[in-house]
């Protein structure tokens, strides 16, 4: 696994940690690697009955790397180890819990609309600023975002690129519940924990009657992928990235 990816298991609980802190847990490509590696092997081992995501104090994650971003803009990789972690996300069978504080950007919003409980400190901030990019939405959030909070709050969201504080997010059921920093892990892993003891199968089941038709999640991956990865080769995409990175100096 990367060192920025790191895996443990407790009991039959696998946590998957984003810890790449001084750059605020921006996913790169061997992260993303790694992720969807641990989900592939979580979901293939009966020993695993749930799945953690968590980060560090102060940001879940920043989103993307821009870097690996930009490197996929200029050449012709099609960024495959992104595509491969959000199909084992958006198919996994097993519960997925995840605890945010601080800044949840871009995927760092979206990973949690896939979860199946989200908890979130009171600082936390929820931004997809996909259209400031020249981008659009991604992880299917175009279609789970509005079933999850509506139309308009979901375009207000993914559109707009407006931020939702943790008490936005909790009314839109971005998130579950809302704790103290000092207690966030406690609670995911309480949560968690409770998870593991139910009857493994019976607990499936519920979650895919839930969770309804995957081909349909499964379709909008693929038609948000394609659009993303042509406006991310676009020239309105390559001037804004490169008025955000001259921003960002």
């Amino acid at each position: 696994m990367s060192d920025h990816i790191l895996v443990e298991r407790t009991e039959a609980v696998q946590v998957i940690r984003l810890n790449r802190p001084d750059k605020k847990n921006a996913i790169t490509r061997a992260m993303y690697d790694a992720m969807a590696k641990a989900l592939r092997e979580g979901e293939a081992d009966d020993a695993v009955r749930v799945h953690v995501f968590l980060g560090s104090p102060g940001a879940f994650s920043s989103g993307n790397d821009l870097q690996d971003f930009l490197a996929i803009a200029m050449g012709g990789d099609h960024g495959d180890d992104v595509w491969d972690f959000l199909i084992a996300l958006a198919t996994a069978t097993k519960p997925v819990v995840s605890g945010v504080d601080g800044l949840a950007i871009g995927i760092g919003t979206t990973i949690h609309l896939h979860c199946d409980m989200t908890f979130a400190t009171p600082g936390s901030l929820f931004r997809t600023p996909f259209t400031d990019l020249a981008l659009v939405p991604e992880a299917a959030s175009s279609l789970l975002a509005p079933r999850i909070m509506g139309h308009q709050r979901a375009f207000a969201l993914l559109g707009m690129g407006e931020g939702f504080t943790a008490e936005q997010a909790l009314d839109a059921g971005l998130i579950w519940q809302i704790v103290e920093r000092d207690h966030l892990e406690d609670e995911v892993m309480a949560a968690a924990g409770a998870l593991e003891k139910k009857p493994p199968k019976a607990l499936q089941l519920a979650k895919k009657l839930m969770k309804g038709d995957q081909e349909q999640v499964l379709a909008r991956l693929r038609d948000e992928g394609e659009l993303f990865l042509q406006q991310l080769k676009s020239d309105e995409a390559r001037e804004a990235f490169t008025a955000f990175m001259a921003r960002k100096k």
